[in-house]
């Protein structure tokens, strides 16, 4: 119903000189996107107070409402034209105006968990890139098609605004940045089972692909329909179980406005930097059930973001995962996305980290993922599911293979991981699994490296000084034939 009004969306900003790149795209998308949502949630909730007799305060004031400025409407519901800014009238209102005063919302609200500070923050951190007023009036009355106003309409937005993440996470070389795909995300969620009641969080979230499937675990079967869940269940969902950190301001945003379209009004994600947190300030009260993430890996941290951390090291990925040890609870279970060397380094916080891991966590459950499985990004990553609070005794290990090269034409679906799930749940022995005890994993070196007892192993990468040196002798060798044979002639 409304993929068409998306995809003339994405045509009109393929034409406003300000948005270039599909995160341009996504991001003018995600704010007008949010104070449509808002318009119509205000409307809803003042109706349900006028039926009642109760009065309704509106967030938004009345010169900035949706119907105001963005779609202004005749009495017979027609749109009115004539009172519609657009050109550069649109431009100033919009700049100098509107963002100013959503922006001032930060400092007005009562605390950090209210709609009222999200809003804030929000237009605090992103900035309208429209340099037509004509290309955003057409935007805004595509946008005023869109409603909120059923389960329906919000469950197919959802999709839609879902894929327009994956576009934008495919489409430069940090896909993984802003995309996990939903395929492995879903394995993950079910082999950690969360139930409602337990807290779930992940402290680099992205565009929070992993609360997002956890609410839908938690929400519909598997063939989509609405588990029938108590008032307290749903108020529980709403307010109590998805929590999230995000550094950057685009994902912040995405993060934001991708749970509300999966039915969190008010989602409990802060925008800070995760690891500027002491670990050492940790209480018991900070800490979840569940942490499902995949950390960005490559960074490099500042030696003053090293200290808050045991184990120091500028590898973001080994921050995050210290990060997450410390704040699942006792008995809490994780599922971490994390690059395969982390198996094997042999440097001093590597090691470390993987001891720390294995004695303080029971790291039962090592997935091996294949290259490809990130669009966008060339690493090769693993999944470690692991259990606070005892010691590891066997590692589980489960080497994916799709059995075809996995790129943006044929990408990881559920298919691929339905036999991981389901061997995972015995720690089930076949060709692409197998265990290994912990006293047999090296003690100094604590090497967890991917090794599939079932399958020959494959010849392993040459040094590029040993290749070098073998083509130098070649070339010496092949001189030489050649030289006997002018000698020949």
């Amino acid at each position: 119903m409304f993929e068409q009004t998306f995809k003339n969306i994405d045509d009109v900003l393929w034409k406003e000189p300000g948005c270039t790149t599909e995160l341009d795209y996504t991001e003018q998308t995600s704010w007008i996107l949010f104070l449509k949502y808002l318009d119509d949630l205000e409307g809803e909730r003042a109706i349900e107070a006028e039926l009642v007799g109760k009065p309704y305060h509106f967030i938004i004031d009345a010169q900035h409402h949706w119907s105001r400025w963005a779609a202004p409407k005749r009495a017979d519901g027609s749109f009115d034209h004539d009172a519609a800014l657009s050109g550069d009238d649109l431009i100033e209102y919009v700049d100098t105006e509107l963002f100013p005063y959503l922006k001032g919302f930060k400092q007005r609200a009562s605390s950090a968990d209210t709609i009222e500070y999200k809003i804030g923050e929000i237009f605090s951190e992103i900035k309208s890139k429209f340099q037509s007023g004509y290309s955003l009036r057409d935007v805004l009355e595509l946008m005023d098609q869109l409603h909120f106003c059923s389960q329906k309409e919000m469950h197919e937005l959802s999709h839609l605004y879902e894929t327009k993440i994956k576009n934008m996470g495919n489409a430069g070389r940090n896909g993984g940045e802003y995309y996990t795909p939903r395929p492995l995300i879903r394995a993950m969620v079910k082999v950690t089972k969360p139930s409602i009641g337990e807290t779930i969080y992940d402290g680099a979230c992205g565009s929070a692909g992993f609360l997002c499937e956890s609410h839908d675990y938690l929400r519909y079967d598997a063939n989509g329909k609405a588990l029938e869940l108590s008032t307290n269940q749903l108020q529980t969902l709403q307010t109590k179980t998805f929590y999230g950190r995000e550094k950057k301001s685009l994902a912040y945003v995405i993060a934001i406005m991708n749970l509300i379209l999966h039915g969190i009004d008010t989602p409990n994600i802060i925008h800070t930097n995760t690891l500027a947190e002491n670990l050492a300030d940790v209480q018991e009260k900070d800490r979840y059930d569940i942490i499902l993430a995949n950390p960005p890996f490559g960074g490099k941290e500042r030696k003053e973001i090293q200290q808050n951390f045991p184990i120091k090291t500028g590898e973001t990925a080994f921050l995050f995962l210290q990060h997450f040890i410390k704040f699942l609870k006792a008995g809490g279970r994780g599922a971490v996305v994390i690059k395969n060397t982390f198996l094997s380094n042999s440097d001093n916080a590597s090691k470390a980290l993987r001891q720390e891991l294995l004695e303080s966590c029971n790291l039962h459950t090592v997935l091996d993922c294949p290259g490809g499985t990130f669009l966008g990004a060339g690493v090769k990553t693993v999944v470690l599911f692991f259990n606070k609070g005892e010691s590891t005794k066997k590692v589980w290990y489960y080497q994916l293979n799709p059995g075809r090269n996995m790129g943006k034409t044929n990408p990881l679906n559920d298919g691929d991981l339905k036999a991981f799930v389901e061997l995972q749940a015995s720690f089930a022995a076949s060709e692409q699994s197998w265990t290994v005890n912990a006293e047999d994993i090296d003690q100094n070196s604590f090497d967890l490296s991917v090794k599939n007892p079932n399958k020959a192993e494959e010849a392993p990468l040459r040094e590029p000084q040993e290749l070098l040196a073998e083509i130098a002798t070649l070339d010496l060798e092949s001189a030489k034939v050649l030289k006997g044979i002018r000698g020949m002639l």
